[in-house]
């Protein structure tokens, strides 16, 4: 009798089985030191690994209306500057919520088939939430606070875009802004710059938050002495006065320093951590508690 012989395909086929069978093993030991927070990459990781929960969907309605226009900003240096509103067809002195953006963004990822804010305002509305019109605006990627070079995002909302939004008949006078990731940042700074006389209400998707001067993007401050004037951590009181709602993803890269940032407060502010990334599939599943919390204030 002749000795059985394996075929080359048979042993390719077998080594690919213990190959791939030794990787889910690494992933599986990959998982356990992410979760510990011993290796970098984590929000890559948590993605390959199916770790960052479901994805939040835009709502499948007709989204409020969004009028949209530009401007010259003078407090940018004379840029052209994209904004949009978006606010049920008819209502009159609507309190105002600023939405930025995040770095590469403009006016319009806050709407649309981006972030989609404008059709989760609808489903809010169509729910029996409490009625407010979101702006949004391009403020380049400066990270929402006045540079060396003299673009001064900051300030273009404050002395352009608030008064433009008031000339529309909208009450800036009951004010709150909200954000995602360099946006959260800025909305968690504006917060506290303001103070609870001028702001009503603040809500941070993800923000973009660096414990240290040396660990923070090079394009994010100019340098040590602009990150000093300008970061959240030591100002967490500044905020008293003025609801707070922040979430941020276990899978996101900011999350250790979010946490940070979040135990610095007084008093815990509303939101959490859950599985989630640093990207729109979270930040669309956050963002009917988001409007709930803002409208909430808003009308209080």
């Amino acid at each position: 009798m002749s000795t059985p012989t394996r075929s080359r395909a048979a042993i390719v086929t077998r080594r690919a089985f213990l190959t791939a069978g030794a990787s889910v093993l690494a992933l599986g030991g990959a998982a356990e030191a992410v979760n510990a927070g011993l290796l970098p990459g984590r929000t890559t990781l948590y993605r390959v690994l199916g770790l960052d929960g479901p994805a939040g969907t835009i709502p499948h309605v007709g989204g409020v209306p969004v009028v949209s226009g530009s401007f010259r900003s003078a407090a940018r240096g004379g840029i052209r500057t994209g904004w949009a509103v978006a606010a049920p067809v008819g209502a009159k002195d609507l309190p105002v919520v600023v939405a930025l953006h995040g770095y590469g963004g403009t006016h319009a990822s806050l709407f649309g088939q981006e972030l989609g804010l404008d059709r989760f305002l609808a489903a809010h509305l169509d729910a029996g939430g409490k009625p407010f019109a979101i702006v949004s605006v391009d403020g380049g990627d400066r990270y929402w606070h006045p540079r060396r070079d003299g673009d001064d995002p900051a300030g273009m909302v404050m002395k352009e875009l608030l008064p433009l939004v008031s000339r529309m008949g909208f009450d800036t006078g009951r004010l709150a802004f909200t954000g995602y990731s360099m946006g959260g940042y800025g909305a968690l700074r504006f917060g506290w710059t303001l103070g609870a006389d001028r702001v009503r209400a603040v809500s941070a998707l993800s923000p973009a938050l660096w414990t240290t001067a040396g660990a923070a993007a090079s394009i994010a401050f100019d340098d040590a002495a602009d990150y000093a004037a300008n970061t959240p951590y030591g100002r967490q009181e500044r905020l008293t006065g003025i609801p707070v709602r922040i979430d941020c993803g276990t899978g996101d890269g900011f999350q250790t320093a979010v946490r940070t940032y979040v135990a610095g407060f007084p008093e815990a502010p509303a939101g959490g951590f859950e599985a989630g990334g640093h990207d729109m599939a979270f930040w669309r599943r956050e963002a009917p508690a988001h409007l709930r919390f803002l409208a909430d204030a808003l009308h209080r």
